[in-house]
């Protein structure tokens, strides 16, 4: 990776555009070095990431940066070893330390250049990256037990830290934001199932952990990479053309029009409310907040990754795509993509990459059929092709009424299961139940499942709950389901004679029961391959049958 792309050019605040004008061009120059002179003459500087209390990643060589005036001499010394740079051009240094072993002994690192900076209390363990939408932001004083859970989280091994949310198109080169310890404060305002994560690696490894939680409440999947990549990945052509005329009217005369209308509009249905003693309606939202919010492509990774890039780090959990539901066929190249893109910015291999697929959510529906959260929790699942990732089903988890479900401690649970499995060696059932294979016999369908290692169980009842059915007609019916043996299950509908293709828990939120006799859900799937709801339509060309 080419650590330049990281540094904002933007970051002195300058746009010359706006100083330049007829008769004063030269007067520009005095304001300029003004304006540069701080930047010239910095003394010794260095990002949140990288402060008092932090936890940098066992087994990895650690980069470590910061900015000091051009030139400087810049040394870093920690646990004994002396490693030595020189601030650039634009002040920027980057130094890498070498690898060490976890320890949870407090050690200070010291980095000499203008001034002496000493960092204290830093620990040796593991990282772990916490991003998603509002499902990995939501609190532990939000979850059903957050109250005894923050009571008993008095970790001073385990360390936090916040990234606030920032919303640009100019590359951000920090953040406000500092690490702290596990209390009982600093545990109930951090993220639940980053917290349960961290707290389950910490307590059965044994070694200090650092948490970064850099979530987004309702944010877009597009909003978390660079957008000169999404430009020049050909499979977004659609989405960035759209994004692009969303930006041209948002910043339009227009817009701006528009939105005086709407809330003259707004102000009197308040008062029209008020007097009605009814709930006010909701504000409508400025242009400014979609261009500074969290589904503009580019603007999370500009103002929130950017920030962290580079930082030392295990892996991510993940958990989103709700914002993203409506676009779920895209979702299958956009996802995998946001992976391989932060692989790439990060510069530290393939690490590991773990999300929780979308939980149940909406009303159940009496009668199967399409489902835009049933195809997003599809897409996710095809993800797994790409190495060192993992997915925590959580088909169970949710609430029908409620997007935030509050038991965050079993979906900490399950994407915990993947990185002490594939990360730390230990032998723990990890992996749900997978569809694997179909024979069609007569008026049943018998399905084949990998249980990696387990077997299938229907849980509360003996009949397998969640199938449905359909034959040449694909009208989608019930079905009744029978497990036979450890890893199959019979499935027929009275109203299907020949059927030829088989869903499973393939709704908004499905009714279904079938689990891995170790409590692991089997993962939704279909076997057909009938075109998707969320697929876009794309005008027949003239002289082509489609």
């Amino acid at each position: 990776m080419n650590n330049d792309r990281s540094e904002p050019l933007e970051s002195s605040g300058l746009h010359t555009d706006r100083f330049a004008s007829r008769g004063n061009k030269f007067a520009l120059l005095p304001v300029l070095l003004l304006m540069l002179a701080p930047v010239l003459h910095a003394e010794l500087r260095l990002p949140a990431i990288i402060g008092d209390h932090m936890v940098l990643q066992q087994n990895l060589p650690n980069p470590l940066w910061g900015w000091d005036a051009p030139g400087t001499q810049v040394t870093v010394t920690f646990a004994g070893q002396t490693k030595s740079t020189q601030a650039g051009p634009d002040g920027k240094w980057t130094v890498k330390l070498d690898a060490v072993s976890a320890n949870d002994k407090p050690q200070t690192l010291t980095i000499t250049g203008t001034e002496k900076r000493e960092i204290q209390d830093v620990l040796v363990g593991e990282v772990w990256m916490c991003s998603g939408q509002s499902n990995m932001g939501f609190t532990l004083a939000g979850d059903w037990k957050g109250d005894i859970e923050a009571a008993a989280s008095r970790l001073p091994n385990l360390r936090l830290i916040k990234v606030p949310q920032v919303g640009t198109q100019e590359l951000q080169n920090d953040f406000k934001g500092q690490w702290r310890a596990s209390t009982s404060e600093t545990a109930r305002n951090f993220s639940a199932v980053g917290f349960y994560f961290g707290r389950y690696v910490h307590a059965i490894l044994g070694v200090p952990v650092g948490l970064i939680d850099n979530s987004w409440g309702g944010s877009a999947a597009e909003a978390w990479v660079r957008r000169e990549s999404l430009e020049n990945d050909a499979r977004f052509k659609s989405l960035m053309e759209s994004t692009a005329k969303q930006e041209a009217y948002l910043q339009s005369e227009k817009a701006k029009a528009d939105y005086e209308t709407q809330v003259a509009r707004w102000e009197e249905s308040v008062e029209k409310a008020k007097a009605e003693q009814k709930p006010a309606p909701r504000q409508p939202s400025s242009p400014f907040q979609w261009l500074t919010g969290n589904a503009r492509p580019g603007n999370i990774f500009c103002g929130v990754v950017c920030p962290t890039l580079g930082y030392g780090i295990r892996g991510v959990i993940w958990y989103q795509g709700e914002s993203n539901a409506g676009r779920a066929w895209e979702y299958a190249d956009l996802f995998p993509f946001v992976i391989e893109e932060w692989r790439k910015e990060w510069n530290q291999g393939d690490f590991p990459f773990y999300w929780a697929q979308l939980a149940n959510f909406m009303a159940q529906k009496p009668e199967p059929g399409e489902s835009s959260w049933a195809e997003l929790r599809e897409s996710q699942t095809k993800t797994l092709k790409l190495p060192n990732t993992g997915q925590a089903v959580i088909i169970d988890l949710g609430e029908g009424k409620e997007i935030h479900p509050r038991n965050k401690q079993d979906v900490a649970a399950r994407l915990a299961r993947w990185a002490l499995v594939k990360d730390y060696g230990m032998k723990f059932p990890y992996r749900s139940p997978e569809f694997k294979s179909m024979e069609i016999s007569g008026h049943k369908a018998l399905l084949t499942f990998d249980c990696f290692g387990s077997s299938l169980r229907p849980f509360d009842v003996d009949r397998a709950i969640g199938f449905a059915l359909c034959g040449e007609d694909k009208v989608w019916h019930w079905a009744k389901g029978a497990v036979q043996g450890k890893d199959k299950v019979e499935v027929w509908s009275d109203k299907v004679g020949n059927p030829i293709a088989v869903r499973y828990a393939w709704a908004d939120n499905p009714l279904c029961n079938l689990f891995s006799n170790d409590g692991l859900p089997v993962t939704p799937f279909r076997t057909d391959d009938f075109d998707m709801i969320t697929r876009p339509k794309i005008p027949p060309v003239a002289g082509q049958n489609r």
